[in-house]
């Protein structure tokens, strides 16, 4: 069944935690933004023994402003593109007062009061980076960390990376031609009007970001450009004055079935390019949603001039490809994030143009032991994704659920790659998308099936392995 917003109840507060099983394997968890919290969650509440190392001082991640893990891309005027209902977690709803679309800080608080109504706080190795992940011949996991206590490793049997993948910015390459006088920044930099007030600005790019700072800027700026070489079909927040992301499609629909809503809702909300951005070269459906409320009266009044891409920078004037140029004294590139892990030794592990293929956007066939959580794009929000994820990864290393043969794996997921590839055009920026309905269908799909299969091999009459090879076989 689809992903419904109105099954949503909290969950009792934690004030006796799971006790660790210290026979299950041992976890750590890198990260505590909104993915690492929703897996340490999930591993607390397994008994699976674990430590989460966060490098900052608070948990939330890009939703902390100015965090102090120095990777946040958050701006003051930042707001989530997925209603509240939508992004809470399943056991876990946003308050009842929080606007359709939670602001920035109110994310922020969200999730603090989910650590701490489960009592995962403690759990949390706050200032420690995580600085390297290396297999041992063993099939364990040597992790280093630097922190208040030093530098040290540790052993474990798996390893789940939550580090996120919107903090390494990705600028234009190669760099355009020509030199520039003025300043440069990447969106991942952006903070506030205050860096825009007054100036001439060039903003570069055709997603959130880049609309949201170009609404911005034209509110305050002397003059603001909007240059995208590709357009995008923009999404109004709200239809009919509801969200738009709370008309839910059976999750058991196929791919086409997403793409048909999203056509919908670009149709009804109105093609920008009649406003003078690019016409958009792919059908609705097929590139990931943009979604503002701002930029078309920013475009009719002209506060936001739309310009094509950039031919080449000229001192104080960027020039266009359509020959046309406007002054500038600050360009910023919204032109996207690398997906990148510092920790891990890219002849293991790279995304090369951020493409990483793995089984449900999780499992990496050729590592056992080692996990991704919340390394998607949904079209809708990550959060229930992460959770869902964490859940099942408890579940594998609680013996709880055992995997198909490997084979079917490399099979399901190429066949995954190939419907994401028919779906969506070709770019980096689409690597990595799933449909939120269908992928929490899919995946509750896979742990039920897997559970069934631990629970025969759980049986004394059954051959093959035993319940602590089902654990370690739940890692490959």
């Amino acid at each position: 069944m689809a992903y419904s917003v109105k099954q949503r109840h909290r969950a009792p507060a934690v004030t006796s935690p799971v006790p660790v099983d210290p026979t299950l394997p041992r976890a750590c968890v890198v990260g505590a933004g909104s993915s690492g919290i929703a897996a340490v969650k999930a591993l607390a509440q397994a008994g699976v023994p674990f430590d989460c190392f966060e490098q900052g001082s608070v948990v939330g991640g890009n939703w902390v402003l100015d965090n102090p893990n120095g990777q946040s891309a958050c701006y003051d005027t930042l707001e989530i593109n997925t209603s509240c209902p939508r992004m809470a977690y399943s056991d876990f709803p946003m308050p009842a007062d929080y606007p359709a679309y939670a602001r920035h800080d109110q994310v922020a608080a969200y999730f603090e009061a989910y650590v701490d109504h489960f009592a995962l706080r403690d759990r949390i190795a706050f200032d420690t980076t995580v600085t390297d992940v290396t297999p041992a011949p063993d099939d364990t996991w040597l992790v280093t960390v630097e922190g208040p206590a030093g530098r040290e490793t540790r052993t474990y049997d798996a390893v789940l990376v939550a580090n996120g993948h919107h903090w390494d910015p990705r600028w234009p390459e190669p760099a355009y031609p020509g030199t520039f006088a003025g300043e440069q920044i990447h969106a991942h930099d952006y903070r506030s009007a205050a860096q825009l007030e007054g100036r001439d600005i060039v903003v570069v790019g055709s997603g959130n970001s880049a609309l949201d700072i170009a609404v911005e800027a034209g509110r305050v700026a002397r003059s603001t450009v909007l240059s995208q070489r590709r357009g995008q079909w923009v999404l109004r927040k709200f239809t009919l004055g509801r969200p738009s992301d709370q008309v839910a499609l059976p999750g058991w629909l196929p791919w086409w079935a997403t793409a048909l809503r999203l056509r919908l809702g670009a149709l009804t909300s109105g093609n920008v390019a009649r406003l003078g951005l690019p016409q958009p070269a792919h059908k609705p459906g097929q590139s990931h949603p943009v979604q503002s409320e701002g930029i078309r009266a920013a475009l009719r009044s002209g506060a936001v001039t739309p310009k094509p891409g950039i031919e080449r920078l000229d001192g104080d004037r960027v020039v266009f490809v359509d020959g046309s140029s406007a002054p500038a004294d600050l360009v910023v590139w919204a032109t996207g994030y690398r997906v990148t892990f510092p920790f891990l030794d890219a002849s293991l592990v790279s995304a090369d143009d951020n493409d990483l293929p793995l089984w449900k956007r999780t499992v990496h066939p050729d590592l056992p032991g080692l996990f991704f959580i919340g390394l998607l794009q949904p079209v809708g929000a990550v959060m229930p994704l992460a959770e869902a994820q964490g859940t099942w990864v408890a579940q594998m290393l609680a013996g709880r659920y055992a995997p198909p043969p490997v084979d079917e794996v490399r099979r399901q997921m190429a066949a995954e790659h190939e419907r994401n590839r028919r779906q969506f055009y070709a770019s980096p920026r689409h690597t990595m998308e799933v449909d939120f309905d269908h992928y929490l269908w899919d995946l509750e799909r896979e742990r039920r099936r897997g559970a069934a299969r631990a629970a025969r091999r759980r049986m004394p009459s059954a051959p093959g392995p035993g319940v602590a090879h089902d654990a370690s076989e739940a890692r490959s």
